[in-house]
């Protein structure tokens, strides 16, 4: 767990370095107590801010210039988002992201997160939604108006 947690705090410095961007971070209060016992420093230029609400964290995803993470549902809705994603992990339960060129992979490694951030930041927006086109509640509204009309 503490390498983990270095190596992904070594590769938002490495980041921010680089790109000189500032990263927000929404950080679990069970990280925050790991940071600290495992003495862990946080960079300069990372901004570690309480959990936010599904709709804040949207706004913020969709504001984003680059999105960082571990979680799956994330990796989605930064590829609906048209939102670059680096995903610190080994593999991933999306792969039609990394399929569309929306998200990379790139695990703890501190050189290898600052690698798929080059990569992803680099980008153009323009990939395809695997995910549908937003329509599939309009569509079932209007099979259950043409089931109630029969």
């Amino acid at each position: 767990m503490k390498e983990r947690l270095k190596g992904i705090l070594d590769g938002l410095k490495l980041i921010y370095d680089e790109f000189n961007l500032p990263i927000t971070y929404p950080v679990h209060p069970r990280t925050v107590k790991r940071i600290n016992e495992f003495g862990l420093e946080v960079p300069n230029g990372v901004e570690l801010i309480e959990p936010l609400g599904f709709l804040e964290f949207l706004q913020l995803e969709a504001n984003a210039k680059l999105v960082l993470t571990d979680s799956g549902g994330v990796q989605e809705e930064t590829c609906i988002l048209k939102v670059p994603c680096v995903t610190l992990r080994d593999n991933t339960e999306r792969p039609e992201t990394l399929e569309v060129g929306s998200n990379v992979l790139a695990g703890v490694n501190q050189e290898k997160i600052l690698e798929g951030v080059k990569k992803m930041l680099s980008k153009e927006r323009n990939w395809k939604n695997p995910f549908g086109d937003g329509k599939a509640g309009e569509r079932i509204v209007g099979i259950i108006k043409e089931q109630l009309t029969r």
